[in-house]
């Protein structure tokens, strides 16, 4: 059973990571604005390729090439062996450095840094982050003939290890703030897990995410989640052991609680949920604070009905948009900001 530091969130409000906007610092002094207490950096996804989700995290990683339309494929060539090799001496060396991003690619993320350094008082006591997850990283680089990385499991499992040390470079970075790090694996490919389709057995998805849940978990203090905007096997992801399960609540609600035994014994070992609470994917511009606080009541009261205690679930909980904001219009995506901040607000303590 994973053990847990206590968690006390009370409902404070964050983001994904996708933005629809260009400014990278405007946004996130606006992402300050709207989330103080657990800003997160923006993945400014229409600014430029190399913040594609799936593209932002290879940077200077073997066997890897960026074509136009911003697919990630495999390239073999006669110094595979050397270049495995070298990969391993870093990692086993723990070389972090070596497999830090750079500006190009997360902007945001320095960005963000930068500004709260200057006012470090003004946020926190989090700060968070994103990645990829694994799974979807795996899924989404093909070969020229269409197949992904789970037909090379050689590959695949060096770029979970990649995946891996990237993702303690980041908390550290994070950390620098002063400010308490959460990481997010972000898992889309997980929507829909189980269909005929998936190439991918149960077992070795809670592997591979476990993998890095585990080595960031060892080597840092950051608080680790997993995110899936998505309908999936919510078990699956609770077996791979996050600190924060996040979860399209204004979409999904009532499939996430077909696992209520496995929510159960999550929540009273410590972890949290991020209730994507306000709707990105077919977002009207019509939803209200009202409305939105009124399915979060439903869903908080099924765990209430689980026998939780509230004052836990309130400790352990977290809102979120529903999932990034990246294919928004931007003016929708503000409204999604307000929207946010409002219910956090009204779910805090005092109010």
């Amino acid at each position: 059973m994973t053990e847990r530091t206590a968690l006390d969130f009370h409902f404070l409000a964050t983001g994904i990571g996708s933005v629809p906007y260009l400014d990278v610092d405007g946004t996130c002094r606006r992402i300050l604005e709207a989330c103080p207490h657990i800003p997160f950096w923006p993945q400014f996804v229409q600014r430029t390729h190399l913040e594609d989700m799936i593209v932002q995290f290879t940077e200077a990683l073997p066997f890897l090439e960026i074509a136009e339309d911003r697919k990630v494929l495999i390239t073999e060539h006669g110094h595979a062996e050397e270049e495995l090799l070298a990969f391993y001496d870093r990692f086993l060396a723990e070389d972090v450095e070596h497999f830090a991003l750079s500006k190009n690619y997360v902007p945001g993320l320095y960005e963000m840094l930068a500004l709260i350094g200057r006012e470090p008082e003004k946020y926190g006591p989090f700060i968070k982050g994103h990645t990829v997850g694994p799974v979807t990283f795996a899924a989404a680089i093909r070969d020229r003939e269409g197949r992904n990385l789970f037909s090379y499991p050689d590959f695949s499992e060096t770029f979970v290890k990649a995946l891996a040390i990237r993702s303690l470079w980041q908390v550290r970075e994070l950390g620098k703030s002063g400010k308490k790090p959460i990481l997010f694996l972000d898992e889309p490919y997980l929507a829909g897990y189980g269909s005929a389709f998936t190439p991918i057995q149960r077992h070795e998805v809670v592997a591979m995410i476990k993998e890095v849940v585990d080595y960031v978990r060892e080597r840092s203090e950051a608080i680790i989640g997993v995110h899936c905007c998505g309908n999936t096997d919510w078990s699956m992801i609770i077996e791979a052991g996050p600190d924060i399960v996040s979860f399209d609540a204004f979409s999904y609600l009532n499939y996430f609680f077909l696992y209520p035994a496995e929510l159960r014994c999550f929540i009273e070992t410590g972890g949290a949920i991020a209730w994507g609470i306000v709707p990105t994917f077919g977002f009207t511009g019509r939803e209200t604070v009202d409305d939105l606080s009124g399915r979060l009541q439903e869903g908080l009261a099924k765990l209430h009905a689980l026998g939780l205690d509230p004052d836990r679930l309130a400790r352990q909980s977290l809102l979120t948009p529903a999932c990034g904001m990246g294919t928004m219009e931007p003016a929708a995506s503000e409204r999604v900001l307000i929207l946010l901040r409002g219910l956090s607000e009204r779910f805090q303590p005092d109010c």
